[in-house]
């Protein structure tokens, strides 16, 4: 798997890098991170976690956090309602509601739980409404992004063997036919 995980991990650096070329973050914006580390080895969702893929999953994302100043969040699976594991900080900046677990990787996932270990002070959250999203293996991380969601593509769609799906969200544009959106349509 050494020879997989160097591959990985390029591609990984690929797909984080157009990422961030396409979207204008702004510090304390939050990426929600849904992820089957099975997938990504070529398993069925949720058969094979693999704490190595986190590990690299991880250190990527830890470096894009600090590049960008966008906090992460980290979707667990169905068996933990897919609950997010946040900063403490995060959940009390953003008023998320606290709920009680320890994800672990036969329930919460490799991923989640790998995160919960490395934060600084992990809780879950019951839900979030995050600006960005990356979904590795198709877990579904829809209910927890804003309203208005925006597909961002890369070069790549694919992490090893998992689908890769990148997304950002805007705000609602609301009125009707009267209704401007920007200071420049009104000269």
């Amino acid at each position: 798997m050494n020879k997989e995980l160097v591959l990985w991990e390029k591609q990984w650096v690929t797909i984080l890098s157009e990422f961030q070329q396409q979207i204008s973050p702004k510090k304390g914006q939050i990426l929600v991170v849904g992820c089957s580390t099975s997938e990504v080895v070529g398993e069925k969702i949720g058969s094979a976690g693999s704490m190595d893929v986190a590990d690299l999953i991880y250190r990527g994302l830890e470096r894009f956090s600090k590049e960008t100043g966008i906090h992460l969040a980290f979707q667990c699976c169905e068996h933990l309602n897919r609950a997010l594991v946040v900063e403490r900080t995060d959940l009390e900046r953003l008023f998320l509601e606290e709920v009680s677990a320890v994800p672990v990787p036969k329930a919460g996932g490799s991923m989640a739980a790998y995160a919960y270990r490395k934060f600084n002070e992990p809780v879950l959250a019951e839900n979030i409404k995050a600006d960005y999203g990356i979904d590795i293996g198709d877990t579904f991380i829809g209910m927890h992004l804003k309203p208005v969601v925006v597909p961002v593509r890369a070069s790549l769609n694919r992490l090893g063997d998992a689908h890769v799906t990148l997304a950002k969200t805007r705000p609602k544009l609301i009125g009707g036919a009267r209704a401007v959106y920007s200071l420049e349509e009104t000269r």
